[in-house]
């Protein structure tokens, strides 16, 4: 079975590239695409069983074929010869999960048979977000789907770079930039064609600047759904290259003197970045928690999640405040406390894109200052994550 889009990270589903399909004609007269996944990886390259609604086969649309992903298998396997290890750990994100039992599968055929091979189950989005019990456990850690957010020797890193194309798209987005200078940025998975997109737009008459932001991002013009320094550059126009809108939103709220395009070629799309509806979003939760009284201060303890100093910081000047430690932040977990409102010190993502489903408003640290009355509501800005731990 194939699953749903909304149940893939958006770090997945860059992931995605379009192959024609012969069999389908598409609706402009063209040749439609789908994408495959093999039985092998649970997928069906069958097209006459009946889909659910929101099923991708339903959509003309299916997952890559898992085997053009590079799982860095040899990589895995020589850290287990030279470290003479007898446990290997693997870490999948959320959207792959799935692929787990069979990429362990594959690599029990290349290892000997003393090594175990153990999955991760905990929660991840990101690499900052590592299963450290298991880390702690194993001689050999890989954490698949992220590039490297701090180096270590015990963790190998494989980014399952995409391939699918991204000049098309680019060739679209040119109607909304004005030749000159122009700020590019994408995410890990479209790195591997980062110089790729610098040269076209180079060719193309564009001055592109790029740098890599602080210490939590591994790569020049890499943008987190938490970090976009990267973007910090000498032009008010810049280009998104890489699938889904959260993180050319945040670009666009983090630096609102940009005009920031977004050229998605996942989904072959191309847009502009619009906050305003994020922002109402934002406002309401904010005025909502004017009224509270009560407050939880939550403070993760993902190894790359935790802003200590912040948490402490507001439980210390309010005395209707309580620190809150936890590892995922979910609305079960907060409405058993029944606190009138909390602030989230965690990822930011968990307030913006989550916010939403929780009973009591959620706000970031800065919102939570403008709740308090000590920040004017028009200070309001997208919440970011800077530095390792």
């Amino acid at each position: 079975m194939v699953r749903e889009g909304g149940d893939f990270e958006p770090e997945v589903l860059d992931l995605w590239v379009r192959r024609p399909d012969p069999g389908k004609p598409a609706a402009d007269g063209g040749q439609a695409s789908a994408f495959y996944v093999p039985d092998r990886y649970g997928g069906s390259m069958t097209d006459d069983a009946e889909f659910s609604p929101g099923d991708l086969r339903a959509t003309g649309m299916a997952l890559k074929h898992d085997r053009e992903w590079d799982y860095e298998l040899d990589r895995i396997v020589e850290a287990v010869e030279e470290r003479d290890a007898t446990t290997v750990g693997l870490q999948f994100p959320e959207g792959l999960k799935r692929r787990g039992p069979r990429v362990a599968d594959d690599l029990r055929e290349l290892l000997p048979d003393e090594v175990t091979v153990m999955i991760s189950g905990q929660p991840c989005y990101g690499a900052c977000d590592l299963d450290t019990y298991l880390m702690q456990r194993t001689d050999v850690f890989v954490h698949f789907g992220h590039s490297p957010m701090k180096e270590s020797d015990k963790i190998i890193y494989v980014p399952l770079f995409s391939n699918v194309e991204v000049l098309p798209i680019m060739e679209a987005a040119l109607d909304e930039l004005e030749v000159g200078d122009v700020g590019l940025v994408t995410t890990a998975q479209h790195m591997n064609r980062f110089e790729e997109m610098r040269e076209w737009l180079e060719e193309r008459g564009f001055t592109v600047h790029t740098r890599r932001g602080d210490e939590r991002l591994t790569h020049e013009g890499q943008v987190l759904g938490c970090n976009y320094a990267s973007a910090e550059v000498d032009a008010d126009q810049v280009l998104y290259v890489g699938g889904g809108k959260f993180h050319p939103l945040g670009l666009a709220m983090e630096h609102p003197d940009k005009h920031v395009v977004i050229a998605d070629p996942v989904n072959n799309v191309v847009d502009v970045a619009d906050t305003e509806k994020f922002m109402k979003q934002r406002y309401g939760a904010v005025h909502r928690a004017m009224d509270a009284e009560t407050w939880g201060v939550i403070f993760s303890t993902k190894i790359g999640q935790g802003r200590w100093d912040t948490a402490t910081d507001i439980v210390d000047s309010n005395d209707d405040a309580y620190l809150l430690t936890m590892d995922e932040i979910t609305p079960d977990r907060l409405r058993n406390f029944g606190l009138d409102a909390y602030v989230n010190t965690a990822c930011p993502r968990v307030t913006t894109d989550d916010g939403p489903q929780f009973d009591a408003p959620i706000l970031t640290p800065g919102e939570y200052e403008i709740a308090i009355g000590e920040k004017p509501l028009d200070e309001l800005e997208f919440d970011t994550f800077h530095g390792t731990w």
